[in-house]
């Protein structure tokens, strides 16, 4: 397998942190978004709608979306169980694990490529034959929802150790790599969300953190 990354970019680090928690370790090939070479060949050859990570099979085989890369993975390797250990714990990864999608990472994307000038003609990914302007107004909608996303955890994480019980799981690091990504817009854990503040110290002190 090979894996195609790019180290600034969240989504990427999802991926990064998973398989460290796994130790899995495969070819890495860098990709730079922010200067567009996933918008050009060779890459487009590999992945037609330009996006990252992409995971690419021995048999030739690609994918993309950081979920079905970790899900693939966590068939082939299914300890530690990062997608959750029974049917309840596996809903609520899913449930939680999207919510800290949508909310955090992708509210915080809105903020970024909508105001970045690297990304005024591609303010979405997955479309890299056309032009899709940045939308101003989006970036305080996109602010209003970390707002939420902070609330959400601050309250989650007042009643247990991670976000779904007591043990690490996809949930945590799709969020823990939000607030990472958060930095480029100069986001900060509100200094009264002491739960969130004790988490996030915790998650970033795991080995795989530096993935």
């Amino acid at each position: 397998m090979k894996f195609y990354d790019c180290r600034m970019a969240p989504n990427p680090r999802r991926a990064r942190i998973f398989m460290a928690e796994k130790s899995i370790v495969l070819p890495t090939i860098e990709v730079d978004i922010v200067n567009g070479e996933n918008l050009r060949e060779p890459f487009l050859t590999v992945n037609p709608r330009g996006l990252l990570p992409t995971l690419e099979l021995d048999d030739g085989t690609h994918f993309d979306e950081v979920m079905a890369i970790c899900r693939y993975l966590e068939e082939l390797y299914p300890t530690p169980a990062l997608l959750g250990r029974t049917p309840v714990e596996r809903a609520r990864v899913t449930s939680y694990q999207r919510k800290a999608e949508f909310e955090g990472m992708i509210a915080g994307s809105e903020v970024f490529r909508n105001g970045h000038e690297k990304f005024s003609v591609r303010s979405i990914p997955g479309a890299p034959h056309q032009s899709v302007p940045a939308i101003p107004g989006l970036i305080a909608r996109g602010h209003q929802t970390i707002g939420r996303f902070h609330d959400w955890l601050e309250n989650t994480l007042s009643r247990s150790e991670y976000l779904v019980g007591d043990t690490y799981t996809m949930a945590d690091i799709t969020a823990q790599c939000a607030i990472g990504f958060h930095a480029w817009i100069k986001v900060e854990i509100p200094e009264n969300h002491a739960h969130t503040q004790r988490w996030f110290r915790a998650v970033s002190a795991r080995p795989s953190a530096g993935a």
